[in-house]
């Protein structure tokens, strides 16, 4: 039995230890917007935060969580970053297949928490994890700018 907080509610967890978050997250908890994309941290579909930090949940095992406080595509609204990047998300219509986006949000809002005003070599930096097979990265680029304007 694991006891961990995501998106701000305590949980405990019934799952072995070398069980990945991702599989926590949407077959225990029921939080089905973390997607499953690669299975080796490359692809950036799964991409969670570990008190604020965007780690990739489907190398992640429950084991190694701890106390570390877990926020999720469906939590990260309730943070200022992740508010702001969400409503830039929809207003530059970002979002073609949507598959890789949950990711893609979560690693720009810890950008935006810890940088608020990124260069484009900070942006590439830290969304150079995520995979957009639909090739969105300009309006990802322009959404990310667009909200660290408005942040």
């Amino acid at each position: 039995m694991y006891a961990i907080n995501v998106n701000g509610e305590s949980r405990t967890i019934d799952a072995p230890p070398d069980m990945p978050l991702l599989w926590v997250l949407r077959d225990r908890v029921g939080l089905m917007g973390t997607k499953f994309g690669c299975g080796i941290a490359q692809c950036g579909a799964c991409t969670v935060h570990l008190d604020g930090l965007p780690v990739r949940s489907c190398v992640m095992p429950i084991a190694a969580v701890g106390e570390r406080r877990v926020v999720t595509i469906e939590g990260v609204g309730a943070t200022p970053s992740g508010r702001t990047v969400q409503k830039a998300w929809i207003d530059l219509d970002v979002v073609q297949c949507g598959y890789c986006q949950s990711g893609q949000i979560m690693s720009a809002s810890a950008l935006l928490a810890t940088n608020p005003h990124p260069s484009d070599a900070d942006i590439d930096a830290a969304m150079a994890g995520n995979i957009c097979r639909c090739g969105t990265y300009l309006r990802i680029r322009a959404a990310i700018k667009k909200a660290a304007a408005e942040h």
